[in-house]
């Protein structure tokens, strides 16, 4: 009889084993450095992961942690 009861927990128990649910990355705001005047992005995102950042030459641009500045910049 107990093995009966035990057959539907382990069957519960190997389907729900791979579920996996993690809370959304929140990634820290982006804070001007002193001096810096903030200036909000002309154009959307290029896509996920890019960041809207200050670059000390250019000024205000996109900036991907893998693919670097946006539109070329170094």
């Amino acid at each position: 009889m107990k093995s009966l009861l035990l057959i539907p927990a382990l069957a519960a128990t190997f389907a729900l084993g791979g579920c996996v649910v993690t809370p959304p990355a929140v990634h820290p705001a982006y804070v001007a450095p002193p001096g810096v005047v903030y200036v909000e992005p002309t154009y959307a995102s290029p896509g996920p992961g890019w960041v809207w950042e200050y670059h000390s030459y250019y000024g205000w641009g996109w900036h991907h942690p893998h693919y670097g500045w946006h539109r070329g910049w170094r």
